[in-house]
């Protein structure tokens, strides 16, 4: 299930669906339904000129991140824990890298390194496994460990989850894990644009979460007005991401697998 999910995402990327809908229009147009094979072409195009515009983009993530708001660390109230989720960065993979890999994500390592400075809790839970069962690739969750205690964190504040593979599994294995601990409530650090989702999941299991964002991006666009409506690689980035988390939400609110999450904005 896991894979088809994965798979369903690629496929409604805007990139993707111009990939599939364009070929697809011109092989319709080759046997002869011109005009169903002209509105694929169109459409394919369209979708990829219209999610690669930087507005556009800007407005997608904003949705998701306007909810919450960046604090200082030193600003959050005291918890048991600050339960870190995955997805920042890669572990290493050998024998072709012997070290983890940060992603634009790592922030939210980052963060959860001053949370824990600033003495908002004594622990720090990593939670993060892998996708598959390549042998060869670290779990994610031993390589957020090597990188948050290069920041200074000791290896005896941390609980490593290394058994996850998506953010309702770092729910269901963290809860766990808190159970074991005597944890009972956590500051729960992601990137902003992956909060909402998460809080959702988090408090559909009756996890005591405080919202701690980071790696907040959705900042309007800068320079010349005309940019802000001229195609752009990053920006389509950009709006896939968005995409991801809009259709994450979505098929877990499908399988009840989230909460309301407006409450308690951060």
């Amino acid at each position: 299930m896991l894979t088809i999910a994965k798979i369903l995402t690629q496929l409604a990327y805007p990139l993707t669906l111009c990939l599939v809908l364009v070929p697809l229009g011109l092989a319709l147009r080759g046997v002869r339904w011109r005009r169903l094979g002209a509105a694929g072409i169109v459409l394919g195009l369209g979708v990829l000129l219209v999610f690669s515009l930087p507005e556009v983009s800007f407005r997608l993530r904003a949705g998701l991140e306007r909810q919450f708001q960046p604090r200082e660390a030193a600003a959050y109230p005291s918890a048991d824990a600050i339960l870190v989720l995955g997805g920042g960065i890669e572990g290493a993979r050998s024998p072709w890298r012997d070290m983890p890999n940060l992603a634009a994500a790592a922030d939210r390592v980052w963060f959860g390194a001053r949370l824990y400075h600033a003495g908002r809790a004594p622990r720090v839970i990593l939670s993060g496994g892998k996708f598959d069962d390549d042998a060869a690739l670290q779990r994610e969750a031993p390589a957020m460990a090597a990188f948050i205690e290069d920041l200074g964190v000791p290896a005896s504040a941390l609980l490593l989850e290394q058994n996850s593979r998506n953010t309702w599994e770092n729910a269901i294995e963290s809860r766990r894990l808190m159970q074991e601990h005597g944890i009972e409530r956590v500051l729960l650090v992601t990137s902003a644009l992956h909060m909402r989702r998460a809080l959702a999941i988090f408090r559909q299991l009756d996890i005591a979460v405080i919202p701690a964002p980071t790696d907040f991006e959705a900042a309007p666009p800068s320079g010349p007005v005309v940019l802000r409506w001229l195609p752009d690689a990053e920006a389509l980035f950009g709006s896939s991401r968005a995409l991801k988390e809009y259709l994450g939400d979505f098929a877990y609110r499908l399988r009840g697998w989230t909460a309301e999450a407006q409450e308690g904005r951060g």
